[in-house]
């Protein structure tokens, strides 16, 4: 059973998540609101793995499920994109344990409760 929804901002085919934990929201519905996607989620308790700003938002205000990986650096080309998350992922599912909302930032990573 998924754990993660990624959300259609991000890359469809990408390695890291192409296993049983992740679900993108293209296999689901990609013509969902956020509001059908964060229903969705909270009902299957999955973390949203995000770009959008506007999960970060709810999240602050609402309490899990779901929670919210926020990945907040701007455009890249697909291999670097590839090469910081990979680098870091692992750091990221440890702090999304944790926190309600993660900050992925180029440089850093906050765990927000």
């Amino acid at each position: 059973m998924p754990k993660f929804l990624i959300d259609a901002n991000l890359p469809y085919y990408f390695s890291l998540w192409n296993n049983a934990d992740y679900i993108h929201q293209k296999d689901i519905n990609d013509e969902w609101e956020d509001e059908q996607i964060w229903q969705y989620a909270k009902e299957n308790n999955l973390v949203i793995i995000t770009k959008d700003s506007d999960f970060s938002n709810k999240i602050l205000l609402k309490e899990p499920p779901p929670k919210v990986i926020h990945i907040r650096f701007g455009n890249m080309k697909m291999k670097e994109f590839f090469n910081t998350i990979t680098a870091i992922w692992p750091q990221v599912i440890e702090i999304s344990n944790t926190h309600k909302l993660v900050n992925v930032f180029k440089d850093r990573i906050e765990g927000i409760d």
